[in-house]
């Protein structure tokens, strides 16, 4: 049953404004007249959740935390014993964003149509993907969804949390790297050509030093453009390859072979991985599906592959450890923890316990990157101006020896 949003006039002459579930426009504006309200406008709510999502430009209505919190919110009402579809009126009536109003609302007509909550999340796939959604399917055949909430907003405020952690800690390093190169273009491309003016005049020699960084002045000065052009296209020219499947899998596992970074990528959809799978595992949904869904949480495409074999190799009748010992990109964690928890019947628990870990390796690994690279950046912004500074400086020392 869809929902409609209503302008209408009461027995006062008072504007009034809301919405309304209804099959028709025309049952929308009958419900209206009965409650001695004369309709001047009563338009369906379509909300930019319902929209595919390769084909819509518009903002989400939940971003991560938002979803979350809606997420928590939701699960303390119905774990309360309030019936879900007052659940979601209370929702919808204090929702303080009008895109977020309507969504919901929308969600409470599909309820009160008797449609599942999961297939009502379904009419708005881009904002609860196939996992919310598989969880959410999962509590309600179990008749424990208040329970199943609670652990899915846990699953989305640990993960919420992880990203934090990790944006934050290469934050700092990015910030002091692009104003390093905003400082040393500066210096090359202006500082040095207006000292270097003074030298050049003269007959005699320049250091090696001075004559290179002028050298370099005049290429930036004079192809700058041509390099930001090759920059900009090369990027453009990899998002469109990353495209591509087969290129964007191998382009993936030569990234996950990355000194540095790549470990840090390795852990953290090592984690996402575990997690979502204990989640689904936990709510009671079948150990194919739960692999399936959590496959496709997986953003590095190399994994996802290994994750689908692995998928295969438990359809076939292995165990879900040795199908995860036989993927050598996936921590050797993940294999022992799924081990463990096959031979004790905790498969959910051991898996939970594991992203744990994981996600507190990537935590750990993430800080103390961050933490060598910013003297690192700093010492080597600090060379590279001590150069710049030499090449001006050495002419004016030559230029006072011969003086004397």
């Amino acid at each position: 049953m869809p929902a409609y949003r209503f302008e209408a006039l009461d027995a006062t002459g008072k504007a009034q404004s809301g919405l309304v579930d209804a099959d028709t426009s025309r049952a929308a504006r009958s419900q209206l007249r009965a409650q001695a309200l004369v309709p001047l406008a009563v338009t369906q709510v379509v909300t930019a959740g319902t929209a595919p999502a390769g084909f819509s430009f518009t903002r989400k209505v939940f971003n991560a935390t938002g979803l979350a919190v809606w997420t928590r919110q939701l699960a303390g009402l119905v774990g309360s014993g309030l019936p879900l579809e007052r659940a979601l009126t209370a929702l919808a009536d204090e929702a303080e964003d009008t895109r977020q109003r309507e969504l919901v609302a929308h969600l409470r007509s599909e309820v009160n149509a008797g449609a599942p909550f999961a297939r009502a999340l379904a009419s708005a796939p881009r904002e609860f993907d196939d996992v919310y959604r598989g969880v959410v399917a999962a509590g309600e055949q179990s008749g424990a969804l208040g329970r199943v909430l609670e652990r899915l907003a846990d699953d989305l405020e640990a993960r919420q949390e992880l990203k934090g952690r990790l944006i934050g800690a290469t934050l700092y390093p990015a910030i002091v790297s692009v104003i390093a190169v905003v400082i040393v273009v500066f210096l090359v491309t202006y500082v040095v050509p207006q000292v270097a003016t003074v030298f050049t005049s003269s007959k005699r020699s320049l250091p090696l030093l001075t004559i290179g960084m002028m050298a370099f002045s005049d290429f930036l000065r004079g192809y700058g453009w041509l390099v930001i052009l090759l920059l900009v296209g090369g990027g453009v020219a990899l998002a469109f390859s990353l495209r591509n499947e087969a290129f964007r899998e191998r382009f993936d596992a030569g990234f996950l072979g990355l000194p540095l970074i790549g470990r840090l990528a390795r852990g953290y959809n090592a984690a996402r991985f575990a997690g979502t799978l204990a989640m689904l595992a936990g709510a009671g949904v079948p150990i194919l599906k739960a692999l399936q869904a959590a496959a496709e949480t997986l953003s590095n495409r190399a994994m996802r592959a290994d994750a689908m074999d692995a998928l295969v190799m438990v359809r076939e009748g292995a165990p879900l450890a040795s199908a995860l010992a036989g993927k050598k990109r996936f921590p050797g964690i993940l294999a022992m923890f799924s081990r463990l928890g096959e031979q004790t019947g905790q498969l959910p628990e051991m898996l939970d316990r594991a992203a744990k870990q994981l996600a507190g390796e990537v935590q750990r690994r993430a800080l103390a990157m961050a933490t060598i690279l910013e003297p690192l950046l700093i010492v080597g912004m600090g060379g590279v101006v001590m150069l710049i500074v030499l090449a001006v400086l050495l002419p004016i020392i030559q230029l006072n020896s011969f003086v004397k």
